[in-house]
């Protein structure tokens, strides 16, 4: 199914007022656990730094992720990209009302950036599924890093993550260009760009593909069929997520042996 126009449509209800898009960002904090691998890593990545540090969100999308560095964590000087102007204009003008003026949003294409030694951290959160050249992104973001900077990837992994049996097998989500990457090729990758991996871990293991099933999954498969269906949403969530969010705390406090999603963390040495 065609991803971006469900998240369009709640994109243009969180743009109506900076109230509506807060609670965007905590509701999409509750429905996906992608969200709480992400957020804890950010916490263990960042939380210990003392000095003022430049972010780069590499596809900051909603800007949700911008918004929880920039609330977290004071001493972040965040800039945030994505090749969709809408995004961005919605972004910049909600930041500007929260007079977050740690954040500057631009729009830019991954494959066409040029910054050079600018970032001591970069976040890439379900980016890199999109883009066939990966390898030259994963270059780009080696020359935008500092010395020692770290880069942050969460993606889906080839293991079933888009929902996907196998490599011949279509992905869920229509706008993926693959459906996930394997644990040596991510890894050989990065390493190709000039990275040392320091950690590749699962998540979505066992219970927390279950839970994207009940949580998200269902729901968006609803959302595509009739915009009417949205309005069943609430009901189904009554029933869903309290079966859903335990399965979700599972995974989340689980060492998963394998999993359909990677959290990777790369160093520039």
């Amino acid at each position: 199914m065609r991803y971006d126009p469900i998240k369009n449509i709640f994109g243009s209800v969180a743009r109506k007022s900076p109230a509506l898009r807060i609670l965007f960002y905590k509701l999409l904090g509750v429905l996906f656990l992608r969200e709480w691998h992400v957020k804890r890593a950010l916490r263990q990545l960042l939380g210990r730094r003392t000095k003022p540090f430049t972010v780069y969100d590499a596809g900051s999308g909603f800007g949700q992720y911008s918004y929880y560095i920039a609330q977290t964590f004071p001493r972040a000087v965040i800039y945030a990209i994505d090749v969709k102007e809408e995004q961005v204009a919605d972004c910049r003008a909600f930041f500007a009302r929260r007079g977050l003026r740690q954040c500057t949003f631009a729009v830019e294409d991954l494959t066409h950036i040029q910054h050079d030694g600018k970032f001591d951290f970069i976040l890439s959160v379900d980016v890199m599924e999109h883009i066939p050249d990966d390898v030259l992104v994963f270059k780009n973001f080696f020359r935008a890093l500092k010395p020692h900077g770290v880069l942050f990837i969460n993606t889906p992994s080839n293991l079933g993550g888009s929902d996907a049996r196998g490599e011949d097998d279509p992905s869920f989500i229509e706008e993926h260009a693959r459906n996930g990457y394997g644990y040596e090729e991510i890894k050989s990758k990065l390493e190709s760009a000039g990275f040392t991996v320091e950690s590749i871990r699962y998540t979505y293991g066992r219970w927390g593909s279950l839970s994207w099933r009940l949580a998200i999954k269902y729901p968006m498969v609803m959302a595509g069929v009739s915009k009417a269906l949205l309005f069943v949403l609430p009901l189904y969530y009554l029933v869903a997520l309290p079966l859903a969010l335990p399965l979700m705390w599972l995974d989340y406090v689980s060492d998963n042996p394998t999993g359909t999603g990677l959290n990777v963390v790369a160093r520039k040495r």
